[in-house]
């Protein structure tokens, strides 16, 4: 039998605090080379619809397999990027999730993958404001308005406590912004606040938040202050960039999910020389910062090893609470 979850089944069971743990022992068990983690495949889909435009591909389509040892569940999520959608009141990203026993092969579940992207993804700022941040109270700005702009902010305030939040500001080139801040500080009980520029933004923050689809910085690395922590989870390929050249250059260290993969994205080429460390390496216990005037960027590309971690989170949790549909696709032999 398969389980199948719709979106409201894996929302009622996602706890940011109960999943920040997961996501960081995920981390250790990719630092340690536990697990399996095929290259992505990716590719164009919808050439041929348009007759207007027979040799324009619609969108893309990924696939992110991925295993932790000793799990008891393989994962592969499927997904696809159409940046018309939201013209036609759908979204932009669409992901779902295929969960497989892994001593038997045979499929359980399948997930909405979207809220499961956007909270582990989501974690991975938390745990970097965690480890990362400056002591005391923190002013976060936030760049870009969607999905992942409030997900990193409530994961930041799942791990270092909503208390040390003392406020938020957030921009982004259309009104989105206004309803982001409002609903972040409905939410947090955090002061926020949409401002209009990235500089206005950024001027004085202690951490910085880029989830934007920019190809092009989203804001000047010379307004950054000193001791910054800058967490960049938006450019994921070659011809996407949040970060400008100045950023990269003041940073003291620069850490990544993915490393080699980070190195590829239009944030970091160019800058061949600068050390990118991975992030498990922190929360393993190895030094992130060595005082509180540097800058330290952490670069993100998202890797399917926390997908894996999170969709059995998520799968446990809704087995033990009878959640979802469950299906027969094959006749048992």
């Amino acid at each position: 039998m398969v389980r199948v979850l719709s979106d409201d089944d894996v929302a009622s069971v996602l706890d940011l605090e109960e999943l920040l743990p997961v996501v960081a022992d995920a981390f250790e068990k990719q630092r340690a080379g536990d697990f399996e983690r095929p290259e992505r495949p990716h590719y164009p889909i919808g050439t041929g619809l348009d007759p207007d435009a027979p040799d324009d591909p619609a969108g893309t389509g990924l696939c992110m397999p991925a295993y932790v040892h000793g799990a008891d569940y393989a994962a592969t999520k499927l997904a696809t990027v159409v940046e018309d959608n939201p013209e036609r009141g759908l979204p932009t990203v669409t992901a779902q999730i295929e969960v497989i026993n892994a001593e038997t092969g045979q499929s359980v579940g399948y997930l909405a993958g979207k809220r499961v992207t956007s909270a582990r993804t989501g974690c991975i700022g938390g745990l970097a404001a965690r480890e990362l941040a400056v002591d005391g109270e923190l002013e976060v700005a936030v760049i870009g308005a969607g999905t992942q702009a409030r997900w990193q902010t409530r994961a930041i305030a799942a791990a270092v406590s909503v208390d040390r939040l003392e406020s938020i500001r957030v921009t982004s080139p259309s009104d989105s912004r206004i309803d982001c801040a409002r609903d972040l500080e409905a939410e947090l009980g955090v002061p926020a606040a949409p401002v209009e520029s990235p500089r206005e933004a950024v001027t004085d923050a202690d951490v910085v938040i880029t989830a934007t689809t920019s190809t092009e910085p989203v804001f000047s690395g010379g307004a950054l202050a000193d001791g910054a922590l800058v967490i960049a989870v938006g450019a994921y390929t070659p011809g996407m960039r949040e970060l400008d050249d100045e950023t990269i250059d003041r940073a003291a260290r620069v850490f990544a999910d993915v490393p080699d993969e980070a190195r590829e994205t239009g944030d970091l080429r160019g800058h061949e020389g600068i050390g990118v460390r991975p992030f498990g390496d922190v929360l393993a216990g190895a030094d992130g910062r060595e005082s509180a005037a540097e800058i330290v960027v952490l670069e993100s590309v998202g890797t399917a090893v926390l997908d894996a971690a999170t969709a059995e989170f998520v799968f446990d949790r809704a087995v033990d609470r009878g959640l979802g549909t469950t299906v027969s696709l094959y006749e048992r032999e």
